[in-house]
This record gives C-alpha cells, structure tokens and sequence, in this order.
C-alpha cells in the first residue's frame, strides 16, 4: 500500500513539472574589449570592470547569455570568476582564439551542448573575411543546446555586427535568417548579439518582420527599458536606441525585459567627503566617480517554454 502511494505521488509530481512552463533566464552582453592602455587611462580598464560585471551576471541570474568583444583571456577571466559556467566560440581571427569573440556562456547544471559551431557574417563563412562594405571580420556562433531536467533542445545564435558597414549589416541579417532556416528545421531558435543598429534601422526590420523570429522588447508582458543600449562609458548619457537585442522564434513567451543600466563607483583622486547637513552622522558620503560596467547596457530577458 505504501509503495503503491509513493508510486502514485511520483506520477503526479511528474505530469505536473511536465505541463508547467518552464524558465531560462537569456542575456546579450557587449563587454567591450581590452584594449590595455585607452579604457585604463580613463578609469574603465577591464581588470576594474571585470569583477562588476561577474557580479551583476550572478546577481541577475543569468542562465545563458551572448557575449560580444571579448578576448580570449577575457572570456576565461569571466568563466573563473563565475561558478558553472562555460562557453562556446571561436575567435573571429583566425578561427581558434585569436581576437574578438562573440561567444556564448551557458550554466552547466542546466544545459548540455549538443552541438556548436561558428560562421562568418560574409559571402564566405567558413572562414575569417570581411563581408561586403564591413571594415571588419564579423563572426556568429551558434550552439544547439538541450535543457537537462526537460529535455527541451533548442538553438542559440550570437552575433556582432559591423559598426561601419551598412550593406553589410543588411545582408547579415539576410544570412542569418537563411542559416536559422537551413540549420535548425523548425526548432526553437533564441538570436542574440550587438547589431550595430537600432529599432527603426532596415537591417533590424528583416530580422523583426520576417515571422521567423521577434524582438523580446516587443512581446514581453513585464518591460524594464528606461535607456537605450550603449552608453560610451557616459554614466550621465541617454539614448533611446537599442542596438543590442534578443531575438526569439514563437516557441518562447517573454515575461520580463530589461535593460540593466547598473553602474558602479570608483573613488575620485582628491580627497574629501561630500557635505549634506540632512544625514545622520553615521551616513557618510565620500566623493566618488559614477562608471558603467561596459560602454553597452546589458540586456536580459525571461523567457518561458512548454515541454
């Protein structure tokens, strides 16, 4: 009898967990790169940002996310600073580790990668280029992944546009499309990346109106959005582009966006404390430099799928 009732309350803990939707929490992430000398001077190096970034990640519970301009080393300085986390993508170079990346992280606990792989955004994308009028060699990665307690698999794509080239930001978002159709068959598909261009621009409409995949902006149920996506390291900047996006396929239902200006403070040369004669005297106000973890805003959105 009391077998039997273990039994019975197994098979309905089960139908339950599989006819409830599931969560992932899904990110995109310009990192900026590091470039050693620039950003440092001003106060933005990547070894005073690095432990911000880690931290807001872990915070906001990021549970797959696209990555655009890191180094190799950068990419391994956020896995060690992270706690079960991997990624996947080649350096956009050479195809190995050299340059930028536009690399994915995934939880391990959560996620197995089945398959991954990388393309260029160019008329040859087996190999590093430049397409069209881009100045630079640009990359996608991708990886086919599969939820470990559900057993839902579904595609990640991950790209970083050109910033100077306009053809070649529009027939990128052509190839994408098409590779998103060849490869996957119908399988749910999450697109991430800088895009280099915002909501009103052409190459953003091919991706949004093609019925194939939707910006989470725009289907959300609960939207986080005060700012646009880059900031230039201007804590006191405002833009209303978005040029960084998540884009998805039907299959997922976005419950939450947001756009996480979270900044941080480091202490100014001159010394001193700021003065407001409306504190109590344990509050204390010391003067400090407002900075942002990145010269982009991160994006995250919370997606929900059906078994």
């Amino acid at each position: 009898m009391k077998k039997s009732i273990m039994i019975l309350l197994a098979c309905v803990v089960a139908l339950s967990y599989a006819g409830s939707a599931q969560k992932i929490n899904v990110g995109t992430y310009n990192m900026r790169n590091d470039n050693n000398k620039e950003d440092s001077m001003n106060g933005n190096g990547w070894k005073e940002r690095l432990p911000v970034i880690a931290s807001l990640i872990a915070f906001h519970d990021f549970d797959i996310f696209g990555t655009q301009e890191c180094m190799y080393h950068q990419l391994l300085d956020i896995k060690g600073s992270l706690q079960g986390y991997d990624f996947t993508g080649v350096g956009r170079d050479d195809g190995k580790q050299g340059g930028e990346h536009s690399a994915i992280f995934y939880k391990t606990s959560k996620f197995k990668l089945l398959q991954k792989g990388d393309f260029w955004l160019s008329a040859i994308t087996d190999r590093p280029n430049k397409g069209w009028d881009a100045v630079l060699p640009r990359i996608c990665s991708w990886g086919q992944f599969q939820d470990i307690q559900t057993g839902f698999t579904f595609y990640f794509f991950n790209l970083h546009m050109d910033h100077i080239g306009v053809k070649a930001r529009a027939e990128s978002s052509k190839l994408i499309l098409a590779k998103v159709k060849e490869m996957t068959g119908n399988k749910p598909v999450i697109l991430t990346g800088d895009f280099n261009v915002d909501q009103t621009s052409d190459s953003y409409a091919i991706i949004n109106n093609s019925g194939v995949l939707k910006d989470a902006y725009e289907t959300t149920a609960v939207r986080y959005a005060l700012n646009g996506t880059f900031n230039d390291f201007k804590a006191n900047s405002k833009t209303d582009s978005r040029i960084d996006h998540i884009f998805l396929t039907k299959d997922f239902t976005v419950t939450r966006y947001g756009i996480l200006t979270d900044t941080w403070r480091s202490l100014r040369t001159e010394s001193g404390a700021a003065v407001n004669d409306n504190l109590p005297k344990e509050a204390r106000l010391s003067k400090y430099v407002a900075r942002e973890p990145s010269d982009h805003f991160p994006v995250i959105a919370t997606v929900e799928y059906s078994k």
